[in-house]
C-alpha cells in the first residue's frame, strides 16, 4: 500500500493523538526496518525500547508461532503455566518478589499505586513522592504521579497525594514526607526526562530513609529493566533493592505485557477482587517474555549490551572532544543520549531523512536505545549519520 493511502486511512478513520511522522513502517528484522516505499532504516530507538533484541527475535517469534497456534488467551480465573513460568524468571533475577500481570507500563505503575495504598490502608497513608522530570505513564493516576507540568494540562484536577520533588535531593524527599505519606516511586534513570541517572548516594540514601519511615520504595524500571542498563535491572546499580518494581516495554520484546513485583510480604495485600486484568500475563505474551529470557541467557546478551555501551559512549566522548554543540553525555548501558546546548529537534529530523531512527527527548536530549544485539557494522554507520548531522547544526547547516 502506497504512503499517500496510508495517511488518507489515518485522517478518516484514526485519532489523531500522535504527532506521527511521514513513514509507514511495514517490516523489520534485527535493528533494520522497512517502510512502505521499500526504504530501509537503521533503528536505534526500535519500539521506544520495547524491542530489546531487535525487531523480531528469531527465539521470540518461533514462541509466539507455536503458542498462536496452541491457546491465545485464557482468562486469569485459572491457572496458565507460561504466566508462572515468566514470573519465576523475574523474580529469580531481581528481588524475589511476587508478580501482577497487566499489558502495559501504565496499568504496572497503576498496580503498583494502588498495592501501596492498600499496604497502608490501616495507618491511612495515601501520598506518594515522586520526582521531577519523571515519566510514569498515560493514565490519570500515572499522569498524575508524572512530574511534568505538559502532562498535566487539560486534566485538572489531578488525583490527590503526589507530591514532586527534584530529583537526586534526598533532603527534598525529607522534607516533603509526612504522616500520610506511604511510598516514594521513582525511575533509576529518567527517560522522558532527558536520560538523569540517580546518584549512588541518593539511591541508597533513600533506600535508608524509607526503612526508617515506613515507606515503600517503589522502582519504575518500565524502561530501565531488562538489561537495559547493563543489569537486569536498573536499581543493581546501587547494591539495594525496591519494594515494589514495574515492568514493561522490553519484557516481551514488542509483545503487550506488563507487570508489577512486590516483596511477597507487600504483594499479600493484593487480594481476590482487589486488582485485575482480563489479558494480564495471557499465555501468548507470556511466551513472548519467557523467549525474551530464554534469549539473553542463551546468547550472553547482557555482557554484549554492556560492551556495545562501552563502545557507545566511547563514541560519545570523542564527539563530544570534538564538538561543541554537546554539552553533556547522558545515561547508562543501552540509555545512551547526549545532551546538546540547543534544540535537537533538526539533528533528529537529519538522521531520519538518512534512515536512521534515533529520539529527541526534552527538548535538547539526543536518546539511543538500541537493541542489546545491535551489529557493530550497522551501530557504525547510524553512529556516523549521527555524527554528520550534529557536525551540520554545529557549522550552522541546519
Amino acid at each position: 500500500m502506497e504512503f499517500e493511502r496510508i495517511e488518507r486511512i489515518f485522517d478518516s478513520y484514526v485519532i489523531g493523538n500522535y504527532s506521527r511522522l511521514p513513514v509507514a513502517f511495514v517490516r523489520a528484522e534485527g535493528s533494520c526496518i522497512w517502510d512502505s516505499e521499500g526504504n530501509r532504516y537503521i533503528d536505534l530507538m526500535p519500539g521506544w525500547g520495547a524491542t530489546l533484541l531487535g525487531h523480531c527475535h528469531p527465539k521470540v517469534v518461533a514462541a509466539i508461532q507455536r503458542q498462536a497456534a496452541e491457546l491465545l488467551h485464557v482468562d486469569n480465573s485459572f491457572y496458565i503455566p507460561l504466566q508462572g513460568e515468566v514470573a519465576r524468571q523475574i523474580s529469580q533475577h531481581s528481588f524475589g518478589g511476587k508478580c501482577f500481570f497487566c499489558n502495559s507500563g501504565a496499568e504496572a505503575v497503576e498496580a503498583a499505586i494502588k498495592l501501596a495504598r492498600l499496604y497502608h490502608q490501616e495507618s491511612g497513608r495515601y501520598k506518594i513522592i515522586t520526582m521531577r522530570d519523571s515519566f510514569h505513564g498515560r493514565t490519570m493516576a500515572a499522569i498524575t504521579a508524572t512530574g511534568q507540568d505538559k502532562y498535566h494540562k487539560g486534566y485538572l484536577p489531578l488525583m490527590p497525594g503526589f507530591n514532586y520533588v527534584p530529583f537526586n535531593d534526598l533532603e527534598a524527599v525529607k522534607q516533603a514526607a509526612d504522616a500520610e505519606t506511604c511510598a516514594v516511586m521513582l525511575e533509576p534513570i529518567q527517560g522522558e526526562g532527558g536520560l538523569n541517572v540517580a546518584t549512588d548516594e541518593f539511591m541508597t540514601g533513600l533506600r535508608r530513609f524509607c526503612d526508617e519511615s515506613g515507606l515503600l520504595l517503589i522502582a519504575d524500571e518500565v524502561q530501565s529493566g531488562m538489561c537495559r542498563t547493563g543489569y537486569w535491572f536498573g536499581y543493581q546499580a546501587y547494591g539495594i533493592e525496591p519494594d515494589i518494581m514495574t515492568l514493561a516495554k522490553a519484557l516481551g520484546s514488542g509483545a503487550p505485557i506488563g507487570a508489577m513485583v512486590a516483596r511477597p510480604e507487600v504483594a499479600a495485600r493484593l487480594t481476590p477482587g482487589t486488582h485485575a486484568s482480563t489479558f494480564g500475563g495471557n499465555p501468548l505474551v507470556c511466551s513472548a517474555a519467557l523467549a525474551t529470557f530464554r534469549a539473553i541467557e542463551d546468547e550472553n546478551l547482557l555482557q554484549a549490551g554492556r560492551q556495545t555501551s562501552d563502545y557507545i559512549f566511547g563514541r560519545f566522548r570523542e564527539m563530544a572532544a570534538r564538538l561543541s554543540i554537546i554539552k553533556e553525555l547522558r545515561g547508562r548501558g543501552l540509555m545512551c543520549g547526549l545532551e546538546l546546548n540547543r534544540d535537537g529537534t533538526a539533528i533528529f529530523e537529519r538522521c531520519l531523512d538518512h534512515k536512521v531512527r534515533i529520539n529527541c527527548t526534552h527538548g535538547s536530549v539526543l536518546r539511543l536505545l538500541p537493541a542489546l544485539n545491535v551489529p557493530r557494522d550497522l551501530l557504525d554507520t547510524g553512529l556516523a549519520v549521527l555524527e554528520e548531522a550534529l557536525q551540520k547544526a554545529e557549522d550552522g547547516e541546519i
